[in-house]
């Protein structure tokens, strides 16, 4: 039964864990390409204040499904495949801060885009789809707002720093290492 369990590990990741993963991919760098357009142009485009309600309610939906990659990696913490064996002592250690930075900030920068929204003076509110608001529980005020919204820029950028390092050295074992037992690509797709 143990070598069963080793073989599995060692193959792919449950479904739906690769789903979400995919998933809160495109969702966080389409908010994160929607927030450069909306700071950038809001003072003279009118459709970047369309996009305002739109990248909060798909910000509380990342964070939602960050809760949700946590308790699937909880429930299926016996069948999650390892890192190869053949990573070098360094890489274990960069893949595991990596990975635990980018968790902690796909539950973080939306909880300070929700403080930055809910502290914001003339706020019209924080929609969520089928909801009409979420509830607003931050007092009002203009300096609370200016540290929640450099907080919230300067973690969606190092979100995005460590997304670029993601997706670089899963290349690097693909491209570089050509494959073989180090190339962690296929095991969430």
């Amino acid at each position: 039964m143990t070598e069963v369990l080793r073989i599995r590990r060692s193959v792919r990741y449950p479904v739906s864990i690769r789903i979400l993963h995919w998933l809160r991919a495109v969702l966080i760098l389409g908010l994160i390409a929607c927030g450069w357009y909306m700071t950038g142009r809001a003072e003279y485009d009118p459709t970047a204040g369309i996009l305002y309600p739109n990248h909060k309610q798909f910000g509380i939906l990342v964070w939602l499904l960050a809760l949700l990659h946590l308790t699937l990696r909880w429930r299926y913490r016996a069948v999650l495949p390892h890192e190869p064996e053949a990573l070098k002592p360094w890489e274990k250690w960069l893949s595991h801060g990596i990975h635990r930075m980018l968790v902690a900030l796909t539950l973080l920068t939306p909880l300070l885009g929700y403080a930055m929204s809910s502290s914001f003076p003339d706020s019209d509110g924080v929609p969520f789809f089928f909801l009409s608001h979420v509830p607003e529980i931050l007092p009002k005020s203009d300096a609370a707002f200016a540290v929640f919204q450099a907080l919230h820029e300067y973690s969606a950028y190092l979100l995005l720093a460590l997304i670029v390092l993601h997706v670089a050295g899963t290349l690097k074992h693909r491209l570089e290492d050509k494959g073989g037992e180090t190339d962690v690509l296929p095991r969430m797709l």
